[in-house]
């Protein structure tokens, strides 16, 4: 729509349209622990260590999410110090998957795009990566089928220790 909006409004909307919708009628207070629950994730188990095994090479977070929500993620789940940089859509106001926001990381780590291995649990998210010239590893953890978009990953993985060094 050539329109942007903050992710964190945009999940803000998403859950009071969800609620509605389903004829529920939490109070504010009820609303904002589930909202305030997006500041407090928690990293996969095997995360810290596969991000210990990758040490020398980029490691970048690159996200719809807005940059309050990436850096308490990041805090959050203990990951400080291990992922730089952190890249918000939000630089571009635009939402993945436009091209716009796969070239942030290859112009911010100053690695060419089809050196980075971009890694991702959301099938859409493989596919706009590959598009934009990346090699792509789909973090599969539900085992879901592939999705019919034309573009498939390099590698498939269920846990992020199963990177290859």
């Amino acid at each position: 729509m050539a329109r942007y909006e903050d992710f964190w409004a945009v999940t803000e909307a998403a859950l009071r349209h969800a609620v509605r919708r389903l004829g529920l009628t939490p109070g504010e207070a009820q609303l904002r622990r589930v909202l305030d629950a997006y500041l407090t994730l928690a990293a996969f188990p095997e995360v810290k260590d596969a991000l210990a095994r990758l040490d020398g090479r980029p490691r970048a977070v690159l996200s719809n999410g807005a940059p309050r929500m990436l850096a308490a993620a990041v805090t959050s789940s203990g990951l400080d110090g291990r992922l730089n940089p952190v890249i918000s859509v939000d630089e571009v106001k635009i939402y993945k998957p436009a091209p716009a926001v796969y070239a942030l990381a290859p112009t911010k780590l100053g690695v060419p795009v089809g050196h980075l291995l971009f890694v991702s649990s959301n099938a859409w998210d493989v596919a706009g990566a590959k598009s934009a010239g990346y090699q792509v590893a789909w973090c599969n953890r539900a085992n879901a089928p592939e999705e019919e978009l034309g573009l498939r990953a390099d590698l498939v993985i269920t846990r992020l220790d199963q990177l290859p060094l």
